[in-house]
């Protein structure tokens, strides 16, 4: 697969009847859905589920979503979904990458972006990111 980034956290996705839409192909919110799933599982992978997340007091909610759709995707369609870091200053925010690839053909059918916002989990606030986000969550570099 070529990948926008060396060493991006995949997960692999089936396109069922449940993910599709009146025209016949995936509908965008299961997208979405497919986009929260992979950036959880990376998370956890990094050591951070809600657990850890309730132990600092403080998590990452979604500020910014943006998607390109740039091929359609049908019933059992098998889907490379990727995430990484793609910018993290340390402060507040820090930005995913998101890059869909269909396994039968190595089509990009989706590259998106969602900014996510640290808070104080029990008042909903921002705030500074933690120490262990800013080692954790570290920018690569992208290959294009």
């Amino acid at each position: 697969m070529i990948w926008d980034v060396a060493e991006p956290f995949v997960q692999q996705v089936e396109v069922k009847s449940e993910h599709m839409d009146e025209y016949g192909h995936t509908n965008n919110v299961s997208y979405l859905k497919w986009l929260e799933d992979v950036s959880w599982a990376h998370s956890k992978a990094k050591g951070f589920g809600i657990a850890e997340y309730r132990q600092l007091g403080v998590g990452v909610v979604v500020r910014r979503h943006e998607l390109d759709y740039l091929a359609p995707t049908y019933l059992g369609d098998s889907l490379h979904v990727a995430t990484w870091i793609a910018e993290n200053n340390g402060k507040v925010d820090l930005w995913r990458g998101y890059q869909v690839i269909r396994a039968s053909d190595q089509l990009v059918v989706l590259r998106a972006r969602t900014q996510w916002v640290c808070i104080n989990m029990a008042t909903g606030r921002p705030r500074r990111q933690p120490a262990e986000f800013k080692e954790a969550y570290r920018p690569v570099s992208t290959l294009v």
